[in-house]
């Protein structure tokens, strides 16, 4: 049996995501979470073998609780699914460690084929997705700002949207001071900013990080 934990905001998804996984004898959600925090809380109490997380919480970006599952448990598969596109976040979603990344919009057999493929041999990509990492994600002219960033400067400019100040994110990350400073120079200058504000309205706009509604 393969234990799904589930993360959406929106009772109804959750419902008619939980009716398709029901449809495999195989595949049981074991838990649900409707934001960032309830889905780390529930991880403290439960094993499952691979989390469904979307992208868009009411309280905290669903990338940034992919940084924290891959640090406190890095072997469990991660699932993005979201109603943004893959040109949107995908690949900023791989980058972060998830096993896979799909749209809502995905057939109800394509959710249940990537959970497979997940547990089976660690990571689904979609035939498009898979085109454009063969490619080298050449196509610039329709990426995103933040899509430019390496992983650390992202998982930074998260922090730092979200209200975090360069001392506690050092503390978090484990970094001094001058290299949290250094990655914020440099989100600035890839993403042709000038200060935290517009950092900060930028992840809100895109839906980085999580809002109350």
């Amino acid at each position: 049996m393969i234990k799904i934990f589930l993360v959406d905001d929106h009772p109804i998804v959750r419902s008619g995501i939980i009716q398709i996984l029901s449809g495999d004898p195989k595949m049981s959600v074991i838990a649900e979470a409707q934001n960032a925090r309830q889905a780390l809380e529930t991880l403290n109490e439960i094993t499952p073998d691979i989390v469904i997380l979307d992208i868009t919480l009411p309280d905290e970006s669903g990338l940034r609780v992919l940084e924290k599952i891959r640090v406190k448990y890095p072997k469990l598969p991660v699932l993005m699914l979201s109603m943004h596109p893959e040109e949107q976040y995908a690949l900023m979603a791989l980058k972060l460690g998830a096993s896979g990344y799909l749209t809502k919009k995905a057939l109800p057999e394509e959710l249940i084929k990537a959970v497979k493929k997940i547990i089976a041999r660690g990571r689904y990509i979609t035939e498009t997705l898979a085109e454009k990492l063969a490619d080298g994600v050449d196509d610039s002219a329709n990426k995103l700002p933040h899509e430019a960033l390496a992983a650390r400067e992202f998982q930074v400019m998260l922090m730092m949207a979200s209200g975090s100040a360069p001392k506690e994110i050092a503390e978090s990350l484990c970094l001094s001071v001058k290299t949290v400073n250094t990655y914020r120079n440099n989100i600035l200058i890839k993403m042709k900013f000038n200060n935290n504000a517009d950092i900060i309205r930028y992840a809100v706009k895109h839906n980085l990080i999580g809002q109350d509604e």
